[in-house]
């Protein structure tokens, strides 16, 4: 059974016209690739960022390291 005699199957059970069913196919297809390439442009934009957060929590790691340090320092009086 081709493509299009499933088309005609649903035609006949939903009565709608074919040029209909193939319209809300298409508009269906389109709104889902849509999110494809957003989540595609997501992921690719998380991936080149990951070094540099990287890079930025490991800094901020460090420096929250050095300032309890600091802190235990003052409060032992050292």
């Amino acid at each position: 059974m081709g493509m299009l005699d499933e088309v005609d199957t649903l035609v006949a059970h939903d009565q709608e016209s074919r040029s209909n069913v193939i319209r809300q196919a298409t508009a269906l297809y389109l709104k889902e690739r849509k999110k494809q390439i957003i989540r595609e442009s997501l992921q690719q934009g998380y991936l080149e960022m990951a070094p540099i957060n990287l890079r930025l929590a490991s800094e901020a790691f460090d420096a929250e390291v050095e300032a309890v340090m600091i802190a235990e320092r003052l409060v032992s009086g050292v």
